[in-house]
């Protein structure tokens, strides 16, 4: 198994792990004995390090987790997403790769949509129907 695999594995079972109502409780319950532990320790500067480093290290690598485990999640939807407009039969196949295009063509591409949309609206509004397929 490939090094990008094994993370990509690791990464998802980590999020589906700390996604559970069992692990916020104990982060919870962590969080409440270091409160607890506050008068024992006369809520020294070590003390609060202790937690400011240990969250600080957490969160530093469950951001990377994340990210991977949404980066998937973003590219799956994208595919299933390209395959809808790709088996729709008039849909334009321009729009496959939106993603892909930079900004400006990305604004050129939502304000046909935008005036798509509004002409559908005053059709609508006049007593018409708001439903269309695209070109062929």
């Amino acid at each position: 198994m490939a090094r990008t695999e094994r993370y990509a594995g690791f990464a998802k079972a980590v999020a589906r792990v700390c996604g559970r109502p069992v692990v916020f409780t104990v982060a919870v319950g962590v969080i409440a004995v270091w409160i607890l532990t506050g008068p024992i320790f006369g809520f020294s500067d070590t003390w609060q390090l202790v937690i400011n480093t240990g969250t600080t290290i957490i969160t530093f690598l469950m951001v990377f987790l994340i990210q991977n485990t949404q980066n998937r999640d973003t590219q799956a939807i994208q595919i299933k997403l390209d395959e809808l407009i790709r088996a729709t039969q008039g849909a334009h196949n321009a729009l496959l790769d939106l993603e892909e295009l930079d900004d400006r063509e990305l604004e050129a591409f939502r304000k046909r949509y935008e005036k798509l949309a509004a002409t559908a609206r005053r059709q609508r509004d006049s007593g018409g129907g708001d439903t269309d397929t695209p070109d062929a």
